[in-house]
């Protein structure tokens, strides 16, 4: 990944953090951000005291302003462009399997669409005007946006919001636009139930560099695919 510049939107914990590491360590410069300073700045300094290059910035997807000057920050100090855009930022308003969606807020279920489904579309959309020729932009999510199961209230419900805005993305865009889909990942967001965010890291490395434009373009890639492709 030498000499490419990625962008990690929610990288100060999760899938977002170990993806900023590793790209990191494989050789990107990658520009990431959260929407708490200290600790987008202290993943930050860890991967440069590690050997990698990292800028950290505090930005919050709700907002736009704060994602255009995140993206205009990546692109100056890109060698081309912005080739990766890896929008990891989101939340989920209650306890897996235990947050129907009935009894969700409004507020919550507004906030859930807000950071799950139009961080990514704000992410994208800024992306756009710096994004060099050949760059991807890779989508986490999971199963549960598809398979509907109970007590995923608002979150599920954003999460398809989010996959249906990659689809249309990749309707639209000479860009690969795509998916990737690691299963459930042991994050704040799952409880700390399920595989390790390294895992994750592993998977959308290899969507970012190894799999065809063909393959992640308005596809879902997952862990099935990874293994097939890597065995």
């Amino acid at each position: 990944m030498d000499g490419l510049t990625a962008v990690v939107t929610g990288a100060s914990r999760g899938i977002g953090e170990a993806v900023a590491r590793r790209f990191a360590a494989e050789g990107a410069r990658v520009v990431l951000c959260a929407r708490e300073k200290d600790e987008i700045e202290a993943v930050a300094d860890d991967i440069e005291d590690a050997g990698g290059t990292a800028t950290a910035m505090r930005a919050d997807v709700r907002d736009e302003f704060d994602v255009e000057r995140l993206m205009e920050t990546a692109a100056r100090e890109s060698d081309g462009g912005i080739d990766l855009v890896v929008p990891c930022a989101g939340v989920f308003h209650g306890s897996p399997g235990e947050t129907p969606l009935a009894s969700d807020s409004y507020s919550a279920f507004d906030d859930s669409f807000r950071i799950n489904a139009r961080g990514v579309f704000t992410a994208v959309r800024e992306a756009l005007p710096h994004l060099a020729d050949d760059a991807r932009v890779l989508v986490p999510s999971g199963k549960i946006a598809r398979d509907a199961k109970p007590g995923y209230g608002s979150y599920a419900v954003s999460k398809a919001a989010a996959e249906a805005v990659v689809r249309q993305f990749a309707a639209e865009l000479d860009f690969p636009v795509g998916v990737v889909e690691p299963g459930a990942v042991a994050t704040d967001l799952t409880g700390g139930q399920g595989r390790d965010p390294e895992d994750a890291a592993d998977l959308i490395q290899w969507a970012a560099i190894e799999a065809s434009a063909e393959e992640v373009d308005g596809n879902v890639l997952g862990l099935k695919e990874f293994r097939q492709a890597t065995a």
